[in-house]
């Protein structure tokens, strides 16, 4: 039943023991017989061999276990910001979660921007100071760093008995009986305290007797849990000591089951009106997709969270955002790389599906009866983009349906191919996402690629306007070619494209041959005059020629067509067009000056700045050429703390003292003759 489901995700900055501590959870739950191993590689979660060598996580990965009659689905997450749509995405699939906190190195820059995304989403949450066992451990500025950052609600309901390499176990603050040490007793009042306060029956009892029974206190405290008024800190070691047994019994006793949280919204897909979904299994079917997996024996499996009814295998459900009904064959129960056959699956739980044909990450599914679609995840936009060249014919026939399982597999991850430079470009979240990756492109699917920056898609433009005469003439036996056109270039307001005006009268030029004309233009335009980029924003009238009964020709006069678009762009003081990005910058107020500094040497343009939450977002225009690089340089300036994205905006004339530099980039290099 949901009341006896708890769906957890592990969260926390790169290094800070998530993965040891999951390993943890499932041995003290009897869910496996070895505690797994980072260093080893033998984790449950950590799986893929690039994981295992890395001994980093990049997928979340689905585990579960049960504990006091409760069914507990963990997704351990990845902690490094080029991963981060995972963590993403699986707050989507969640009711409580785990914030991990490394007692050696404090509150850091991933566990800041989990805070805020939790926040946001007003998810409950337990904190763990893990790794009090290590050198240099220390409870008490661990605890003072935790509570600046994130406010004084987080509130520890265990002390350390030593800590480093003196670190014995914990004590509980709960339990009256309990003997503190001396110090501990002001933090256990404080605790009290902010317990009492979450119902006023409590907090009457409390001041009339100074005290409570455990129950009365376990019960405030999970109700301030679950409206967000508390979090609780756990503490000790994911590899030493009791810490997953008494973190397994805050999971059940604190966190929110999925019948606790109430009915999920979500909205009529045809009238758009609000509709709602209660955690209960004779409700109609419902459901969201928050990851894909690709199992290499399996093929892809669709990992979903079940908000309503009843899900049997062989079965049928209805995808609303891709309007299609999918068959389904067994319901899987996910333990890292390992899947279980269910015979069931009702509201509230986490499961996998093979080979489903059309449903993709974020999709919402329902009774075809009873349809509703829930709120898009939304993916954060890619950061970093680099250029792919297949090193073989036998690369390049593959490529294609192996990238396409990478991004059905990771919604973070863009591949699109340039109209204009004919490049193929992959898109991240940094360079160790793409690096990971292309690195996944050979050990997957075989397949070799060279990596290069972007061409940047510059375009060519004209300034002023200019006249001339196009005329191709050529005798060689027989018929010749004869085709004249008198052109007038104009140039059109910024953003126009391309304008062809047919003013010839009297018979100058034949109407058959008019189209002619403008066909040699266009493919002219296509070539440029400067530097070999296409040419925009030019309106081309023809006003005048001439022709030859015999000679002319439609190639004639395409050919004369291309000449006078070449002679008349040269004398319309032609320039070179960038595109220019919108950028948007979040980061610490501190860091502000750094910042603008580094944008203004790259030719941007800051256009303002807001507050939102505890970081300042920064709003500016920049060209795309300055900001190829972007990423690691911000990444440095800000300490990790700095994120951003960009959007194209338009195209901005290329300052004349970067201009040549352009031209002789783009020219091909000559090649001697033997």
């Amino acid at each position: 039943m949901a009341k006896n489901i708890r769906n957890i995700a592990l969260l926390s900055h790169s290094g800070a023991g998530k993965t040891s501590l999951s390993e943890a959870l499932l041995f003290q739950a009897g869910a496996t017989k070895k505690l797994g191993s980072v260093p080893e590689g033998t984790t449950l979660s950590d799986y893929n061999s690039d994981e295992i060598e890395r001994k980093i996580s990049i997928n979340a990965s689905i585990l579960h276990c049960v504990w006091e009659g409760c069914l507990i689905h963990l997704i351990d997450t990845p902690g490094y910001a080029d991963f981060f749509s995972e963590t993403i995405a699986s707050l989507y699939a969640v009711d409580g979660v785990i914030v991990g906190i490394d007692a050696v190195t404090g509150v850091e820059v991933g566990t800041e921007r989990v805070w805020e995304l939790l926040e946001s989403r007003k998810i409950p949450r337990l904190l763990f100071m893990n790794k009090l066992d290590k050198e240099n451990a220390s409870f008490t500025k661990t605890f003072t760093a935790i509570q600046e950052q994130f406010g004084r609600n987080c509130v520890p309901i265990q002390v350390p008995e030593g800590e480093g390499l003196s670190f014995k176990g914990t004590l509980s603050l709960l339990d009256e009986t309990t003997t503190l040490p001396p110090e501990a007793k002001g933090v256990r009042e404080k605790l009290f305290e902010g317990i009492a306060e979450q119902e006023d029956a409590l907090l009457e009892k409390y001041l009339e007797k100074g005290s409570l029974e455990l129950s009365e206190i376990q019960k405030g405290l999970r109700a301030g849990v679950w409206a967000g008024k508390l979090a609780p800190i756990l503490c000790g070691s994911s590899v030493k000591g009791d810490a997953a047994k008494a973190l397994l019994q805050a999971i059940v006793a604190y966190l929110p089951s999925p019948s606790d949280r109430g009915a999920v919204r979500g909205k009529d897909p045809v009238s758009g009106g609000p509709l709602e979904r209660k955690a209960d299994p004779k409700e109609p079917f419902s459901a969201q997709v928050f990851k894909t997996i690709s199992d290499p024996y399996l093929g892809p499996v669709t990992v979903l969270r079940i908000f309503s009814g009843t899900l049997l295998p062989e079965s049928s459900f209805y995808n609303v955002t891709r309007r299609t009904k999918e068959k389904i064959g067994k319901i899987l129960l996910l333990q890292g790389k390992t899947q279980v056959a269910q015979a069931t699956a009702e509201a509230g739980e986490i499961i996998g599906i093979a080979k489903l044909k059309e449903t993709q990450t974020g999709d919402s599914l329902c009774d075809e009866k009873h349809p509703i679609s829930f709120d898009a995840i939304p993916f954060p936009e890619p950061a970093i983009s680099v250029s792919l060249r297949p090193k073989s014919r036998v690369d390049e026939d593959k490529i294609s349906d192996a990238l396409a399982k990478l991004t059905a597999e990771d919604r973070a991850f863009r591949v699109t191919r340039d109209a204009q430079t004919k490049e193929l470009i992959i898109s991240g979240m940094g360079d160790l996402h793409l690096t990971v990756m292309v690195g996944r492109l050979k050990s997957r699917f075989g397949v070799e690629v060279e990596v290069g920056t972007p061409k940047v898609a510059y375009k060519e433009t004209i300034t002023k306007s200019a006249r001339v005469q196009g005329k191709y003439k050529k005798q060689s036996g027989g018929h010749g070619q004869y085709g004249d056109c008198w052109i007038q270039v104009e140039p059109l307001p910024r953003g126009g494209d391309f304008e062809f005006v047919d003013k010839v009268v009297g018979g100058a030029i034949p109407r058959n041959y008019i189209p002619s004309v403008e066909k040699g233009v266009r493919q002219a335009m296509t070539e440029g005059v400067l530097a070999g980029y296409p040419l925009v924003g030019v309106r081309v009238i023809v006003d005048d020629g001439s022709f030859h009964p015999v000679d002319s020709s439609d190639l004639a006069f395409q050919i004369a067509g291309a000449m006078a678009l070449r002679k008349a762009v040269q004398e319309a003081n032609p320039v070179l067009l960038e595109p220019v990005m919108d950028v948007e910058i979040s980061i610490p107020g501190e860091y502000m000056g750094s910042v603008t500094g580094d944008l203004h040497s790259r030719r941007g343009k800051v256009l303002g700045m807001e507050p939102k939450g505890k970081t300042e977002v920064l709003h500016a225009k920049a060209p795309l050429t300055e900001m190829l690089k972007y990423a690691p340089d911000l990444k440095s300036i800000t300490g990790g703390r700095g994120t951003y994205t960009m959007k194209f905006s338009h195209y901005e004339i290329v300052p004349q003292r970067l201009t040549q530099e352009v031209i002789q980039h783009a020219k091909p290099v000559a090649v001697g003759k033997e």
